[in-house]
């Protein structure tokens, strides 16, 4: 189907969750438009313990609870989208507003998948270096992180399995894989992406953690150990 999806393609969101009541209204709403536009929103919940989910119900069209874990919950939403292509979604993610045009293009194009350029939503003039480079690292590198909205051709996923049911960096091991099929499609136009963690932790830090856990997982460091460190607790599937 490669190169021959007409405008009339369906896309399939899929939408990994965990206690995101705060914000997952307004988040949802603004997908709203491209749910009346025919695509499928898709939650795949973690076992949220707050209002995640019957705040999200009447926005999707879909609710899947998941064992716990972000590759794992993208795997169960994956099983059940019905689109011909799947774009997995942060809830601290927005997409651009020529999404829509942007799926179009690459529908027809001959990449297996692809990624958004990225914004940071902080304002001090560091995220602006900070997200100039991550969207020029992974231009070079054809690797992507799920901040960036990865999308990818329902038949392609399939093929590869989805996700490695592994705690962290599994956006890194499926893209490694997705390149040996095709470039990405990169999009330039950008996903605004919260950049709480970064403020919470410390811009510098943060950076220098993130390159330190991407090496180590390069060498072959267990992903659960990487996810310790991440985010200091124990990282089962």
């Amino acid at each position: 189907m490669r190169g021959r999806v007409g405008l009339s393609f369906a896309v399939s969101v899929i939408i990994p969750t965990l206690n995101e009541a705060e914000s997952i209204s307004a988040f949802l709403q603004a997908l709203q438009p491209l749910r009346e536009a025919g695509w499928e929103l898709i939650l795949a919940d973690g076992g949220s313990r707050d209002d995640t989910v019957s705040l999200a119900e009447p926005r999707v069209d879909k609710v899947i609870v998941s064992a716990p874990g972000r590759a794992a919950q993208m795997n169960n939403g994956a099983e059940s989208a019905s689109g011909e292509v799947l774009l997995f979604l942060h809830a601290d993610t927005q997409l651009p507003q020529d999404a829509l045009a942007q799926m179009a293009a690459f529908a027809v194009s001959n990449a297996d998948w692809g990624r958004f350029d990225v914004a940071l939503s902080g304002r001090r003039l560091v995220f602006r270096v900070v997200e100039t480079l991550i969207n020029l690292r992974s231009r070079i590198t054809s690797i992507a992180t799920g901040d960036q909205a990865i999308f990818i051709r329902h038949s392609v996923f399939r093929q590869l399995g989805g996700y490695a049911r592994i705690p962290l960096m599994e956006d890194v091991e499926i893209c490694k894989r997705l390149r040996r099929l095709s470039r990405p499609c990169c999009i330039s136009a950008k996903v605004m992406t919260s950049s709480r963690r970064w403020e919470k932790h410390g811009v510098w830090k943060t950076i220098l953690l993130m390159w330190r856990l991407r090496f180590e997982f390069w060498l072959g460091v267990a992903p659960e150990k990487l996810f310790r460190r991440y985010y200091g607790r124990p990282g089962n599937v």
